[in-house]
């Protein structure tokens, strides 16, 4: 296994000793699910897609235990190979599925209003992210969560104990 998919895997939150690429693999079908998705959505200009993905992603972000890229991954690929399935997200994966939803109901919202320039910024943005997770194994967003959350970021309004 290479170690950017370790890195991958520790990224997201899982913190397995030994990691399987199996995992990685699992790992990776959600961000390329949603690679598919942008690219078509980028060349339709339709706002609709970006709205649907934007639900499908916050519903996966509020039930994590009902994560429709999970649920499709475990029913599609791991339960026919007899693969282990995928569980709940951890906190970072969810953080990247939650900053994903935004930018998608953001792209959404913005070709319905019209405001082309503000779509074509956003789709750019998330088609960097994208690519970076699909081709790069890097995620910026659970990378992001797991920074803010080790410096304590993650309670702003509660002082700290000293």
């Amino acid at each position: 296994m290479r170690q950017t998919e370790i890195q991958f895997i520790r990224q997201q939150g899982f913190t397995t000793v030994d990691p399987d690429h199996r995992l990685y693999v699992a790992l990776m079908f959600q961000p390329r699910t949603i690679a598919a998705v942008l690219a078509l959505g980028v060349v339709l200009q339709s706002a609709w897609l970006f709205l649907a993905l934007a639900a499908v992603l916050w519903w996966g972000t509020v039930f994590p235990a009902a994560n429709l890229f999970d649920a499709a991954y475990n029913r599609l690929v791991s339960y026919p190979r007899g693969l282990p399935p995928l569980g709940v997200a951890p906190a970072p994966r969810r953080f990247a599925l939650a900053m994903a939803a935004t930018v998608a109901l953001v792209i959404g919202a913005a070709l319905l209003a019209g405001a082309t320039s503000i779509a074509w910024g956003f789709e750019a943005l998330f088609a960097i992210g994208s690519t970076a997770v699909v081709v790069g194994r890097v995620c910026a967003a659970a990378n992001l969560y797991t920074r803010l959350t080790a410096t304590g970021i993650h309670a702003p309004f509660v002082p700290r104990r000293t």
